[in-house]
């Protein structure tokens, strides 16, 4: 009987240290989104243009890191045309003037330069208390939406609280109430 004692607590603690060398630095993976395979990613590459070969290969200036390329010279201003914005735009510097009240009103109370350090480290922190148990981690269970719960939009409470503030929400379904005959 002892020796059955023996042997579970010997192969718990060996659980225990195995599962305790796990990588103290890490930074926590929420989602597990990395790849299984070393293979290319199928949705990083799109050809936007048709690919052309040159009359003289030779002709070809030398590749130029950050530089634009021959088949696609203007990758956002493309984008930018595809979804209905105005690749004039991407030229201007400095605030539109169709955005300078929204940015005024956003900044009423001041900005920080170092906001997205300072967000990065907050959210580093809440990923790590919120990580996962040990066989969530074990196992590479997706803790995504388990630890992100307290933070989601109630969207029908949300919804309610508008209407009964008399606000207008017309892209929103209509209320139970009338549904009903």
């Amino acid at each position: 009987m002892q020796a059955k004692i023996g042997t579970f607590g010997a192969l718990l603690a060996a659980a225990l240290m195995l599962a305790a060398c796990g990588g103290g630095d890490k930074q926590p993976q929420l989602m597990h989104l990395r790849s299984a395979t070393a293979g290319p990613d199928e949705f990083g590459i799109l050809p936007t243009k048709p690919l052309q070969l040159p009359q003289d290969l030779a002709a070809l200036p030398p590749p130029t890191p950050g530089g634009t390329s021959i088949a696609d010279p203007t990758p956002e201003a493309d984008a930018v045309a595809a979804l209905g914005g105005n690749p004039a735009a991407l030229t201007r510097s400095g605030i539109g003037a169709g955005d300078g009240a929204l940015v005024a009103q956003a900044s009423r109370f001041g900005t920080s330069s170092s906001i997205r350090a300072d967000l990065a480290a907050e959210d580093l922190e809440y990923r790590r208390k919120h990580d996962g148990r040990l066989l969530e981690r074990l196992f590479n269970v997706n803790v995504y939406i388990k630890a992100y719960k307290p933070m989601a939009l109630q969207q029908d409470l949300e919804l309610e609280r508008w209407r009964k503030l008399g606000v207008r929400t017309p892209a929103a379904p209509p209320p139970a109430k009338l549904l009903q005959p």
